[in-house]
């Protein structure tokens, strides 16, 4: 299982990005798809979660309202689109996966999201 994640880059607070997670391996049904994140000196938290079968979401509190987790079921790709970007969305976000029952066994690589005052 391979997980490709992409989108990042340097915005102004208020702006947009689009991450994307590729995923190839095996197919994805019975599992659920995540995106981390981990700011300088934090802890690492799950920002969404999205379970493949019936794109059931998840979302952490601070970023309701703000961003969207979807999949892309042809391209198998999980995508988390964030709006109303804050200077404390700065991070490296993560991709991952597990199954339903499981913990998050597979994960790809970081990509830098940086949002400037």
């Amino acid at each position: 299982v391979q997980l490709q994640a992409s989108g990042g880059g340097l915005v102004q607070a208020g702006g947009s990005l689009r991450l994307s997670c590729a995923a190839s391996g095996r197919t994805f049904r019975g599992y659920v798809m995540g995106w981390f994140r981990q700011a300088p000196g934090k802890e690492r938290e799950i920002v969404a979660a999205i379970r493949w079968s019936d794109s059931n979401t998840y979302y952490v509190d601070s970023v309701k309202d703000r961003f969207t987790i979807s999949r892309d079921n042809a391209k198998n790709t999980v995508y988390l689109q964030m709006n109303s970007l804050k200077p404390e969305d700065t991070a490296v976000y993560y991709c991952a996966a597990r199954k339903v029952e499981g913990q998050y066994d597979y994960w790809g690589q970081g990509t830098q999201v940086t949002v400037s005052s």
